[in-house]
């Protein structure tokens, strides 16, 4: 009997052979629906979609209303760029520049990592649905699609069995750091790119159409650059690694194939800059650029590398003197993997790629360090080599923090090679294949499980007041001027721009949250240059306190009003309300209740030039 008929949907399991009126199977009967192969493949996708919707199943159970606690201030900014994104395409804007915060510089939008690769084919899903689901979309999709896209890496091109490959693509998609970003960088957490990037560079390596496989690499270099160009370097700086460790554990295969690999390398830059060049020089050198970011010393704990982060089943161990953001956890690997990382690449040494991905982990992890070594929350006056690489061009702008997950491909291609030589050994010899694979199963629980992510917190945000989703803000402001809430939007309260979103992107911004330059190096900061009419009331705001307005800053006041081109001011709800308003009518004089909000009709004030 068949295998097919043995198991067919009549439920008659005491059927006999097929007898002479039966007619005979043909070869297209006998195959399979599915290849094993392909349903495997198949499980994992699904896999990794359903492990990314529990990751965020309580951002799903009302994506239009639920807020990413954990994010700060991030996804009313990310769902703003969605949102400005699609107004752009659909109404034939430049979507690398907008005037609707920052009035009246505005912003460059090239310059701030809007994620054109996703948030241009998303157009239809944000103009249907809105930005927040937009948000929630890209975020799930982009943890599912990276797992599955180092699966298919792992499986396809570098010769891991698809149980390992699942095993490796989970780890790539779920540890700890981007499960840390997943609150709040969806530059952090779409890296499906990235895998066949590092594919056509395997292909290049072995000599296969340089010319044809160079276009394609600079085709998905382009594509990685409208998706997060930080990511870019990162990737870039690990395979560069990767390939001094291999060159030297395996210096004739590298003679072998460094003229293949340079001239795909060649023809995917001349392709990737003939896309990309002239957003680069927007962004770059164009209106509101900057030269390079600004931040303090970034670099991880000693104790984070071990350690559990936030939302890790075994965590938190991050709320001691090493804590850091929520959104920055970029290490806490915990000590379990940390050991079976060691073990693994002692174990391993003698093969070439093991030792090149060892160097991998060991120079990205003493990057990740910073310039000053510091355990436990102490400085310790050690000097890390970020010190120098801080210096070179790009790389001032780098978090280096950021650096340890460079580790978590190498980690995971160490763990994949283990698997399958673990499985190997257990094949070869049948009688020890089920102690081994349990023995194998217990020591990848117990480094990965506790690391494993929990869902992320979301909660309702408040609701956005009549006077912006009624529209009656159109009484107080032309469409193009500006609405100055008080205070202004920065990164610590970014209110406004989810307040101008639901009212359809109508009025401009005084200020808000975006990465725009600051002096006259041209600093990169977060949000504007403040006016001081906006730093006064960010310290009410802060404090609480009313200060005793003078004449010369109500005076200033006006100067502001009328550098920002405002219509009308307006007090939404917030904290310290009482006190900002007693503070804003010191300046203006009496407000208007109106649509849930205070207004000041300004225009006699600004429309006089």
């Amino acid at each position: 009997m068949s295998e097919a008929r043995a198991f067919s949907t009549t439920g008659d399991e005491t059927a006999g052979p097929p007898t002479s009126a039966d007619p005979p199977e043909t070869d297209e009967e006998r195959r399979p629906f599915l290849s094993r192969a392909a349903a495997l493949d198949l499980a994992a996708a699904g896999g990794f979609l359903l492990a990314s919707l529990f990751v965020y199943a309580r951002l799903w159970s009302d994506p239009t209303r639920r807020y990413l606690v954990n994010g700060g201030q991030d996804q009313t900014q990310w769902e703003w760029f969605f949102a400005v994104t699609a107004r752009s395409v659909s109404e034939f804007h430049d979507p690398l520049f907008t005037h609707l915060q920052n009035a009246p510089l505005g912003v460059n939008l090239m310059a701030n990592t809007v994620m054109l690769g996703l948030s241009v084919p998303l157009t239809p899903v944000t103009l249907l649905f809105g930005a927040s689901v937009t948000w929630a979309v890209v975020l799930t999709g982009g943890l599912a699609a990276t797992g599955f896209a180092w699966y298919w890496l792992f499986s396809r091109r570098l010769g891991r069995s698809r149980v390992a490959a699942g095993v490796a693509g989970a780890f790539c998609a779920f540890a700890p750091p981007v499960i840390s970003h997943a609150n709040a960088h969806p530059n952090f957490v779409v890296l499906f790119a990235v895998p066949f990037v590092i594919d056509r560079i395997v292909v290049l390596w072995r000599g296969e159409r340089p010319v044809r496989n160079g276009v394609l690499l600079g085709l998905l270099i382009a594509y990685q650059i409208f998706l997060g160009e930080e990511i870019l370097l990162l990737a870039a700086t690990g395979l560069a690694v990767f390939g001094v460790g291999y060159a030297l554990a395996r210096p004739d295969a590298v003679r072998a194939a460094v003229r293949p690999l340079l001239a795909g390398l060649g023809t995917a830059a001349a392709v990737s800059l003939a896309i990309t060049a002239y957003p680069l020089a927007r962004q770059f050198a164009g209106e509101q650029s900057y030269a390079s970011l600004l931040h303090g010393p970034a670099g991880n704990d000693l104790l984070a590398i071990t350690g559990f982060a936030d939302r890790s089943w075994a965590g938190p161990t991050v709320l001691g003197p090493f804590g850091v953001s929520t959104t920055e956890q970029n290490a806490f690997f915990g000590w379990p993997l940390v050991i079976l990382t060691v073990v693994l690449a002692c174990w391993m040494w003698r093969q070439a790629t093991a030792a090149a991905l060892a160097l991998v982990i060991v120079v990205c992890t003493v990057l990740s360090l910073g310039p000053e070594i510091v355990v436990g929350g102490e400085p310790t006056g050690i000097t890390g080599p970020w010190l120098l690489m801080s210096k070179l061009p790009l790389y001032e702008s780098v978090l280096e923090s950021r650096l340890t997950m460079v580790c978590i491909p190498a980690v995971a291609l160490l763990v994949a090679m283990a698997t399958d030589q673990v499985l190997g050994v257990a094949q070869a010899a049948p009688w020890r294949a089920a102690p081994l694979r349990m023995l194998w199963c217990v020591v990848l629980a117990q480094a990965l499980l506790p690391i494993a992510p929990k869902p992320l917190l979301a909660e309702d945000r408040p609701p956005t007041p009549p006077f912006f989703t009624q529209g009656v803000w159109k009484r107080y402001a032309a469409p193009g001027r500006t609405i100055v809430t008080v205070p202004p939007p920065n990164a610590a309260n970014a209110t406004a721009l989810h307040w101008q979103v639901e009212a359809g992107l109508g009025f401009a911004l005084a200020e808000g949250y975006f990465v725009g330059p600051y002096g006259p190096e041209r600093t990169g900061v977060y949000g504007a240059v403040p006016r001081p009419t906006a730093s006064l009331l960010r310290d009410v705001a802060d404090k609480g306190q009313v200060p005793a307005v003078t004449d010369a800053e109500r005076e200033t006041a006006r100067a502001d009003l009328r550098y920002w081109r405002a219509d009308a001011v307006v007090l939404g709800p917030r904290d310290k309300q009482a006190a900002l308003r007693a503070t804003v009518e010191q300046l203006l004089g009496p407000g208007r209740w109106d649509g849930g909000v205070w207004v000041w009709d300004v225009r006699a004030i600004t429309r006089g030039g």
